[in-house]
């Protein structure tokens, strides 16, 4: 390399930083990238930046799975190596046979407990149905009552006592 590109090199570098390093790319076609930990023109230390490039550009497109753990995983720096298509196939590989394994589980318990059941040795949840809400007016009754009560003719002021203060003595 001649001395003139060095000097540019090393001036590009000094006052835009290091340019982006390519890492790799995942199954669905994200490539992603790392930016060296470097210093900047006022001496201050850079660390590492990792980011990915998606294929899908439009972020509020995005869904659960877009990206494989294990590459979101680097991005986060939970790791510091990224991962290879060999890794990355044998862990889903192994998730979709432990979902397998925990369905055929939660099928063998069902009939486990039909079976309990059936013979008594375990007994049944108790079901119940509750009909609206406790703060509503008509909790636990059938219906909201149609015919509104009054006792605006035979009501006299101070004639009602609260139950049992008849019998207790005044103080």
């Amino acid at each position: 390399m001649s001395r003139a590109w060095q000097a540019l090199r090393a001036l590009r570098l000094r006052l835009l930083g290091p340019a982006k390093e390519f890492v790799g790319t995942d199954q669905f076609g994200n490539k992603y990238y790392r930016v060296p930990k470097h210093e900047s023109r006022a001496g201050q230390m850079i660390p590492e930046r990792r980011f990915v490039e998606a294929v899908n550009r439009q972020p509020y497109l995005y869904e659960m799975g877009d990206f494989p753990i294990e590459w979101e995983a680097w991005i986060r720096k939970k790791r510091n190596d990224p991962p290879t298509i060999e890794e990355i196939l044998r862990n889903e590989s192994y998730r979709e046979e432990m979902k397998e394994k925990i369905k055929d589980a939660a099928e063998k318990d069902k009939l486990l407990q039909a079976t309990e059941y059936k013979e008594g040795a375990v007994a049944e949840p108790a079901r119940t149905h509750v009909k609206g809400h406790a703060s509503a007016p008509y909790y636990g009754k059938q219906e909201p009552s149609q015919d509104p009560t009054s006792t605006a003719n035979t009501f006299q002021p101070g004639s009602w006592m609260p139950p049992g203060s008849r019998s207790s003595p005044k103080k």
